[in-house]
């Protein structure tokens, strides 16, 4: 897609969901240039470049001088973080953004960061905001982090995309951007992958040594090789966890980095590393290959890659080389398996990656085939969602079960500009699209489990989708009719509601506060509330917003309450908090509301 329309594109889905949120709250969203961070954040975690991002807004001047941030992420181990500031022109054509102008506004961001580790940016924030809870983590866990990343968002063009790492505190900053072109890339391509070209000569000298078996058309090629240690070192120092398939950080993030076992034999017996480790296994959409220094076949580059099986392999390496700078990396080896991939369906491509994944890591305590996209409960509800239409005949609810198959099918379906407008503002907009990791999120409320909801995208869904599994084997349905399938978007609709009333309405906490709301509105009203006629209105009237304003505020003091001194989005996540707010009696509606039988 061209760069001006896919700005179009951009600027259209800001609007939307300003209108969306306005039409909801009743007041107009303050920073636009928020919605675009949060729109640019929630992709990048879509596709693996950040995980459970949030949206967090400081703008001051203290004496060192002026700090920015918009958003930030946290691993699910505590261990990466990411910082996001935005660059925001809101023009209706491409602008050239100076690279002057991108690393100023990563210097806005830096002194939070380098502020907050010192312990200075707590002195001047309100305690009450999301930014005061974010640098006192910073402030007492700075060591923990491992990891650090500043991106400048931007809707205009930059001509570099990483700026050189700066160091604070002992740790190691990366500055990245993510401008209109880099993000049109991902959204078009739906690969960031893509962004990973590693050049064997370069890196390593020469071409890996291999063994290359090409496969049938239309599937897969592979070859055996080994990768020189100080290369997946290189590659993990300059990529990151991004070189990892998501499968494979959540694996990753749960089990902690350096495993003792690798480290000791790269400590003591580096030249047994082959013989000791199991190896890795990388996916590539593109093999060159080349001759070795000794003449024989070897693999000059790979495009694409990424690693499914070996991530704790890749990451102790690179840990322990940074912990014991006098490892000697130059005896290690690990063995590979390289699968190239041929295939031009999208879908076909992510099924065989996540099974690769799978299977390669079978070994592992971690239920990979849960998180599969292509679970029978979410093909069966893509097909829902594809044959149940709104109450108007045309418009439909969009079931995203493959990442990047919403934007394939606005390319595939939208082949001219009026197709592309119809599908995308009357047949399946924006707000009308479902993620798995949300609908889990969702539905976990509703049902009473409002700690797991708060534990974060992918940790949630493991939780949700070991329940699903759990009421298979017990021999019940899991998978909704039409009739269900409307009120199980009833209930997106209200959580989605919630929090667009939410978020406006008070200064920090406001996802933790709107999954409890939920939660307790579905404990102490479920059997009341009219699913069919929130399907049907695809809304909530005014009382019933009003009545949710009253009870977020309620909610809000609840948390606040009992959380005796934690932090709230952590105490969220405890069984113990959901015990304690289940004993909090929502006030009863001061008028009548058409929802509540």
């Amino acid at each position: 897609m061209e760069l001006n329309d896919f700005l179009s594109q951009i600027r259209a889905e800001v609007k939307d969901e300003i209108d969306d949120r306005m039409s909801v709250s009743g007041s107009a969203y303050p920073f636009p240039e928020l919605v675009f961070a949060e729109i640019t954040m929630r992709h990048m975690e879509e596709i693996g470049m950040t995980y459970e991002p949030q949206v967090c807004h400081v703008d001051t001047r203290i004496q060192v001088g002026k700090i920015r941030l918009s958003g930030y992420s946290i691993s699910e181990d505590g261990d990466r973080l990411d910082l996001f500031v935005t660059s925001y022109n809101d023009s209706e054509t491409v602008q050239t953004v100076p690279d002057t102008e991108a690393k100023q506004a990563a210097e806005y961001c830096f002194r939070f960061l380098s502020q907050s580790a010192q312990g200075k940016m707590t002195k001047t924030l309100d305690p009450a905001s999301d930014g005061y809870e974010l640098a006192t983590h910073i402030e007492r866990g700075y060591r923990d982090f491992e990891e650090i990343r500043i991106y400048v968002l931007t809707d205009g063009q930059v001509k570099t995309k990483r700026f050189k790492s700066q160091e604070v505190g002992g740790r190691t900053v990366r500055l990245e951007v993510m401008d209109i072109e880099r993000l049109n890339r991902h959204l078009s391509e739906g690969k960031p992958r893509d962004e990973l070209v590693v050049n064997f000569e370069e890196v390593a000298g020469t071409p890996l040594p291999c063994v290359y078996i090409r496969g049938e058309e239309d599937s897969y090629d592979y070859a055996m090789t080994v990768f020189p240690a100080d290369v997946l070192r290189h590659l993990y120092d300059k990529y990151g966890a991004q070189l990892l398939e998501a499968n494979v950080r959540s694996f990753l993030s749960a089990t902690g980095k350096v495993n003792k076992g690798i480290q000791s034999t790269l400590r003591s017996e580096p030249e047994k590393f082959v013989a000791y480790n199991n190896g890795i296994v990388v996916v590539a959409d593109e093999v060159s290959l080349g001759r070795t220094s000794d003449g024989g076949p070897g693999i000059a580059w790979l495009k694409g890659m990424q690693i499914v099986n070996g991530g704790q392999t890749t990451a102790s390496i690179y840990f322990t080389k940074k912990k014991f700078a006098d490892t000697d990396l130059s005896k290690v080896q690990v063995p590979a398996k390289v699968v190239v991939l041929k295939t031009d369906n999208s879908a076909a491509e992510e099924a065989l990656i996540s099974d690769i994944s799978r299977f390669a890591n079978s070994q592992n305590t971690v239920k990979q085939s849960d998180l599969s996209a292509n679970s029978p409960f979410h093909v069966e509800l893509e097909k829902l969602s594809d044959s149940v239409y709104l109450p108007d005949g045309v418009g439909r609810w969009f079931y995203e079960r493959a990442s990047g198959s919403y934007n394939t099918k606005l390319a595939r379906e939208g082949s001219t500009a009026a197709k592309y407008r119809t599908l995308k503002t009357v047949v399946i907009p924006p707000a009308r699209r479902l993620v798995k990791t949300d609908l889990a999120k969702f539905l976990n409320s509703w049902d009473g489990r409002p700690d797991q909801a708060s534990l974060g995208g992918q940790k949630n869904f493991a939780r949700f989708m070991d329940d699903v599994r759990e009421r298979e084997e017990r021999g019940e349905s899991v998978v909704p009719d039409a009739s269900g399938f409307k009120q199980m978007i009833a209930k997106v609709i209200l959580f989605k509601q919630v929090q667009a009333i939410v978020r406006p309405l008070l200064p920090a906490f406001q996802g933790n506060v709107a999954i409890y709301v939920v939660a307790l509105l579905s404990h102490q009203h479920g059997s009341r509330v009219d699913l069919m006629r929130v399907w049907e209105q695809q809304g909530l009237s005014e009382s019933f917003r009003d009545q949710i304003r009253v009870w977020a505020k309620e909610v809000n003091s609840a948390l606040h309450s009992s959380a005796n001194g934690k932090m709230i989005s952590e105490w969220a996540k405890k069984e113990e908090c959901w015990l304690v707010l289940k004993g909090t009696r929502l006030s009863e509606p001061g008028s009548p509301i058409p929802e509540l039988r």
